[in-house]
C-alpha cells in the first residue's frame, strides 16, 4: 500500500528555506567606494570636484564613476562612501523631484529644502541602524543666497564656505583655509579652478584611494555646469627626494 501524504493548508505549512525566511541583514561595512569630495564658495557661485575612481577595497577598479549630480536646475550634490548607496540615494532624489514636477503647481525644491530631505533621509536610516555609508557635499544658489552644506552617514550636517569629505577634510581642508576663506567674495572662476585641481592634485599625490581623473562642477544663479571627466597633469619629481621611494 503507497503511504498516503497529507498536505496541511497553506498557512500551516513549514517555512521554506527561501531568502524570505532567512534573518535581514544590513550593510555593515562599504564595498565600492568614492573617496574625496573637495568643494568651496567663490565669487559668481560655488566650485566642486571629484575623481572617477571607485576602488573595490585596495583595488581600483572601476574608474569611471560619477560622483557629481544635479538636482533640479540649481542643485549639485557631490558623493564619498559607498557608490551602491550613492545609486540609491539617486533613485530617491530622482522620485522625489519627479513628484515635485507632477504636482505643477509652480513651486521647485530650493537647495536648501533639497539639503534637509538628505538630511533627514541619513538620519532616518541611521535612526533604524541600517545607515547609508556616505557623506554628502550639497551645493546650490538658492533665492540668491549661496549654500554650501555637509551631511554624513549619521545624519550629522554643518554649513561652511569650504568642505572636504574623506581623506580631503586632512589634506585639501587646509589648502582652502589657507587661500579661501575670508576671500569667498574675490575669488573669480578662473582661480577657482586652479584651486580646486591643486586640490585634487594634491590628494592624487597623497591618497591612495584617489585618481587623476576628475570631474569638476560648478552651481551659479543660472544653473548646474558639470564637465566630462578629465585628467590632471602631474609631475612625481619631488618624490625622488622621499626617502623609501623606489626602493
Amino acid at each position: 500500500m503507497d503511504p498516503i501524504e497529507l498536505r496541511l493548508p497553506h498557512t500551516l505549512q513549514r517555512p521554506q528555506a527561501t531568502s524570505n525566511h532567512e534573518p535581514i541583514t544590513h550593510s555593515t561595512e562599504p564595498i565600492v567606494t568614492g573617496t574625496s569630495v573637495v568643494a568651496f564658495k567663490y565669487k559668481d557661485g560655488i566650485m566642486m570636484a571629484a575623481d572617477c575612481l571607485g576602488s573595490y577595497g585596495r583595488m581600483a577598479m572601476f574608474r569611471n564613476e560619477r560622483r557629481l549630480m544635479a538636482v533640479g536646475k540649481t542643485t549639485l550634490l557631490g558623493m564619498s562612501g559607498d557608490i551602491s548607496d550613492y545609486q540609491h540615494m539617486q533613485h530617491t532624489l530622482e522620485n522625489i523631484m519627479t513628484q515635485e514636477y507632477d504636482m505643477d503647481d509652480g513651486q521647485r525644491l530650493g537647495t536648501k529644502s533639497i539639503y534637509k530631505c538628505i538630511s533627514k533621509i541619513m538620519y532616518n536610516r541611521r535612526s533604524k541602524m541600517n545607515p547609508l555609508w556616505n557623506s554628502y557635499v550639497i551645493a546650490g544658489v538658492d533665492s540668491g543666497e549661496k549654500v554650501l552644506g555637509y551631511v554624513d552617514l549619521i545624519g550629522t550636517t554643518y554649513e561652511s564656505p569650504t568642505i572636504a569629505t574623506g581623506y580631503g577634510s586632512h589634506m585639501a581642508q587646509p589648502i582652502l583655509r589657507k587661500v579661501v576663506e575670508g576671500r569667498e567674495d574675490e575669488i573669480t572662476e578662473e582661480e577657482a579652478v586652479k584651486i580646486i585641481e591643486d586640490c585634487m592634485r594634491v590628494l592624487y599625490y597623497r591618497d591612495a584611494r584617489a585618481f587623476n581623473k576628475l570631474t569638476r562642477a560648478k552651481v551659479t544663479a543660472q544653473g548646474v555646469e558639470i564637465t566630462e571627466p578629465y585628467s590632471l597633469e602631474t609631475n612625481w619629481d619631488f618624490a625622488e627626494s622621499i626617502v623609501g621611494y623606489g626602493a
